[in-house]
């Protein structure tokens, strides 16, 4: 007897269908779903939150020393020219006072870096492995903004595991599982399928 539903679906597209339940549970807090696929969706994302509390503090504070482009009062990279072949600088900035490009002989565009000191979180080996197992399940989410739907600019990558070990690790830590539930909505018209939602506590 198997010890999971089908769901009345091959492998690849069961594993592709909980993949996006629980990606989708974890990103917005809350789904609705029938009560079937609920029950799946809840045993993988409880052991995903259970991983996330057991290695929250598992990591050390670095420092280390970064560069970073400079930028200017409008927020863009502070570019000069420099001689190609003794990166000697030629000018300060890469556009003239009507803000045309420049051109130099024998002088090319570079941008200009800081160096700085920075704190970072360097994870421990097993909390390195929880990520990994981590990123096994979800899939990668990009939020958009709202005023530029359907739009490239502006978009930004979600780290769901950085969701998962700052925000919910310390929301859960006191508690032994039982991070979701499952709460019924009624039957769904067409198939009368019971639909339910299922959220984080």
């Amino acid at each position: 007897m198997a010890k999971y539903r089908k769901l009345g679906r091959t492998s690849s597209q069961r594993k592709a269908l909980l993949r996006n339940q629980v990606t989708a549970l974890i990103n917005h807090g809350r789904i609705i779903t029938t009560e079937a696929k609920a029950k799946e969706v809840r045993k993988i994302a409880e052991g995903l939150i259970a991983l996330a509390v057991k290695e929250k503090d598992n990591y050390e504070t670095v420092k280390v020393t970064a560069k970073v482009a400079r930028k200017d009062k409008d927020g863009n990279r502070v570019k000069q020219i420099v001689d190609k072949d003794t990166k000697k600088v030629l000018s300060e900035t890469h556009r003239d006072k009507d803000g045309k490009i420049l051109r130099i002989d024998n002088g090319v565009t570079v941008t200009v870096y800081d160096e700085v000191e920075k704190e970072i979180k360097k994870d421990m080996p097993s909390r390195l492995h929880a990520r990994r197992q981590m990123l096994k399940v979800l899939n990668p989410v990009v939020s958009v903004p709202e005023d530029a739907a359907g739009k490239k600019k502006g978009t930004q990558a979600v780290d769901l595991v950085a969701k998962l070990f700052d925000e919910y690790a310390p929301k859960y830590a006191d508690r032994k599982g039982g991070y979701t539930r499952i709460v019924k909505v009624g039957q769904r018209k067409g198939d009368a399928a019971m639909e339910v939602v299922l959220e984080l506590v």
